[in-house]
């Protein structure tokens, strides 16, 4: 069994760049036990841009017991 955490990275307003390095965020979890999963823009799809506003990352590690 699993658990899973899901971390928003969201952008600049004017720059438009993550306020984030994402690189970093997966990084820094990996050394806390997480494994990535997966990165996606929820909002992609109805933010009338080519990217959305944010990021989610989803980690997940063992359930500890």
């Amino acid at each position: 069994m699993f658990e899973y955490k899901i971390v928003k990275i969201e952008f600049k307003k004017i720059s438009g760049k993550p306020k984030e390095d994402y690189r970093e965020v997966i990084k820094s979890h990996a050394e806390q036990g997480w494994r990535f999963v997966q990165i996606f823009s929820p909002d992609f799809a109805t933010s009338g841009t080519a990217v959305g506003s944010y990021y989610e990352l989803i980690f997940e590690r063992p359930l500890q017991q």
